[in-house]
């Protein structure tokens, strides 16, 4: 038997070695192809709840444990939640109520749960400025993570991320979506094979008019007794409690979060992902602020991001005016032979037509590919979040890379961080991908972390 042992120990260190991934630490336990796989979900409030949904639905995963800095989340018990969250959040407070076949462990602390040896992998689904502390810790006690987007709250942070998992050796996936989504992933490969020709340029809006109240005003008030703030706020700088910072609307609030972060980070990836593009060389952003609330984000921005090959990718976040930026889809790729406009849903590929002083005729052919599920109401396809789960589970056992690994979803992240940065300083920034600093903008670069409040450290 002890042979057997170290000759599996030794194919898996071979195998891992090979995907990228090292082996895992002796006191994790191996998970093999037959086992179910005991899952921890850290935040189990909006998304959270999603995400525990979609896990469930996997056959070999066994929710083992909860944990949330809310009671009624915790306990999953919707008759507690306070009747104000959803008089105001409405369907953005989780029904709850799940059955479960074992009832899972729940945890007020998540460094509890993280000194749980039975427990195998984590779901990390809180507020983003928990994600780089939480993944991190949970690296260190040998838990693989999967980790809702955006990954981090900083760009120091998703490089100590990356720096804690070549340490740890564990598997990290980020739940940028549509990494695992059926359309994209064919459009990847046509592009990547030259289908439109050289890439040039790209676009991609979040549009959502939260014209005239956005987020509206609150007073600083008690949080409902069974809510610990203190918690939530974590390494953040103490504030008065509001109801429209949280449950949900955090993303509003720099300190916290913001739109670009929250939706931008999407469009990002995948436009990097198809341009085959690592970090831009330079990056301008232009900001207003229309709506009278309480969020200290922009509401409307135009960023553009400038890459050593010559291509550009411009973003918008469109929050105080609203209407169809494409006639299909939420990105537009632009090559030499055509363009391309897509979504979770599929995509469609247009021709270019000659222009002046060219002769030539149509250089690629027409192409609509739709993806064969029901879109969710938002238009959205849930296929992508369920086949990156599916795929991090797989790699829990294969020990291969996942479809959105730590450095990819770190480099991703890191757009929204550019653009948040370059609008406040008010300047074109020149950045230097590799020691990932601005080389012309120190008040930029002072941007890059914060100071954790104590006793919080970035590890």
């Amino acid at each position: 038997m002890e042979s057997m042992t170290t000759n599996r120990r030794n194919f898996m260190a071979g195998t891992l070695a090979a995907a990228g991934v090292a082996a895992a630490p002796q006191f994790a336990r191996a998970v093999g192809a037959n086992d179910k796989i005991r899952m921890g979900f850290i935040g189990v409030g909006n998304r959270g709840s999603q995400l525990l949904h979609l896990f469930m639905a996997q056959p070999d995963v066994e929710v083992a444990a909860l944990c949330d800095v809310y009671e009624p989340f915790l306990s999953r018990d919707f008759s507690k939640v306070a009747q104000r969250y959803k008089d105001e959040l409405g369907e953005r407070i989780p029904q709850l109520g799940e059955t479960f076949p074992k009832p899972p462990k729940l945890f007020k602390d998540y460094r509890k749960l993280l000194d749980d040896p039975e427990i195998d992998a984590v779901c990390i689904a809180t507020p983003d400025h928990w994600h780089a502390l939480i993944t991190i810790d949970a690296l260190k006690a040998g838990k693989d993570v999967y980790c809702e987007k955006p990954l981090t709250n900083t760009i120091v942070e998703g490089r100590r991320m990356v720096q804690a998992q070549q340490a740890g050796n564990r598997v990290v996936a980020v739940g940028l979506n549509r990494r695992g989504n059926p359309s994209y992933r064919k459009l990847a490969e046509e592009l990547h094979g030259g289908k439109l020709g050289n890439l040039c340029v790209a676009h991609a809006a979040r549009i959502s008019n939260l014209s005239p109240n956005g987020i509206g005003r609150q007073q600083p008030a008690e949080p409902p007794k069974d809510f610990d703030w203190d918690m939530w706020l974590g390494p953040r700088a103490f504030r008065p409690y509001q109801y429209n910072i949280t449950p949900y609307k955090f993303r509003w609030f720099g300190d916290f979060s913001s739109q670009v972060g929250n939706w931008g980070v999407h469009y990002l990836d995948v436009i990097r992902w198809m341009m085959q593009e690592t970090a831009p060389c330079a990056v301008s952003a232009h900001g207003s602020k229309f709506l009278d609330h309480d969020a200290d984000i922009m509401d409307t921005m135009a960023v553009t991001f400038e890459f050593k090959s010559g291509r550009l990718i411009t973003f918008d976040m469109l929050e105080s005016c609203g209407g169809p930026i494409f006639p299909y889809g939420e990105v537009e790729i632009r090559g030499a032979k055509g363009v391309v406009y897509a979504d979770e849903r599929g995509y469609k590929i247009i021709p270019s037509s000659a222009g002046q002083f060219q002769t030539w005729k149509k250089q690629v052919e027409p192409e609509d590919f739709v993806v064969k599920e029901k879109a969710l109401p938002d238009g959205s396809s849930s296929v992508s979040t369920g086949g990156l789960i599916r795929n991090f589970l797989d790699c829990m056992k294969s020990r291969q890379a996942p479809f959105c690994p730590l450095e990819e979803g770190h480099r991703s992240t890191s757009f929204a961080h550019l653009a948040n940065i370059a609008v406040k300083v008010k300047q074109r920034l020149e950045w230097n991908a590799e020691t990932e600093r601005f080389t012309n903008c120190e008040k930029a670069n002072e941007l890059l972390s914060y100071e954790y409040r104590a006793p919080w450290k970035l590890g």
